[in-house]
């Protein structure tokens, strides 16, 4: 019989269903209810290295607090990634103000993403670094199901499911002919 055990604890290969809460410095940042919650291939690199680590042998129904320094994170802030920029480069349109988020196309078409990090009167410095870089990130976890990954989330290195699907279920042709 070829049928594969229903996992009992998180390890390569299974899909986590996992809700989280994340913090840094005391401040929410970002959180998925039980609800709506986050599903990954565990051990393929789909979440945070200092996490996923941190989820091997949590079964079912199991919380933990997750603390992730910053190298096993997003990284540490790269002085490299800030660029300064005139402050007449930029359309009147887009509010000049510290935190501001903006797409930027470079060179080869490829689109960045960059904060507004200073504001002087003659220019506009823009951090290129991933917003949670350099940070000490704390997740509180609750693992929420488990089971084994198909044979094509293994080929393509994700689960599917979730989110995906509610892209698969509008049909963008038949809204056309209504």
């Amino acid at each position: 019989m070829n049928q594969k055990a229903a996992p009992t604890v998180v390890a390569d290969d299974v899909v986590v269903t996992m809700a989280y809460t994340l913090t840094v410095n005391g401040e929410v940042i970002d959180t998925s209810e039980e609800s709506d919650p986050l599903i990954f291939l565990q051990g393929y690199r789909n979440i945070i290295p200092g996490l996923e680590r941190e989820l091997y042998g949590l079964n079912i129904g199991d919380s933990k607090k997750v603390i992730v320094k910053p190298e096993d994170g997003y990284g540490d802030e790269d002085p490299e990634a800030f660029m300064e920029v005139p402050r007449s480069d930029f359309p009147k349109e887009i509010p000049l103000e510290i935190g501001t988020e903006l797409e930027i196309r470079d060179e080869d078409d490829e689109t960045l993403l960059a904060t507004i990090d200073r504001v002087t009167k003659d220019s506009v410095r823009l951090n290129f670094n991933h917003p949670l870089a350099g940070k000490t990130l704390e997740f509180d976890v609750k693992i929420l199901d488990l089971r084994a990954a198909t044979e094509e989330e293994l080929e393509h290195g994700h689960a599917h499911g979730g989110e995906e699907e509610d892209f698969d279920e509008f049909d963008f042709e038949d809204e056309e002919e209504n």
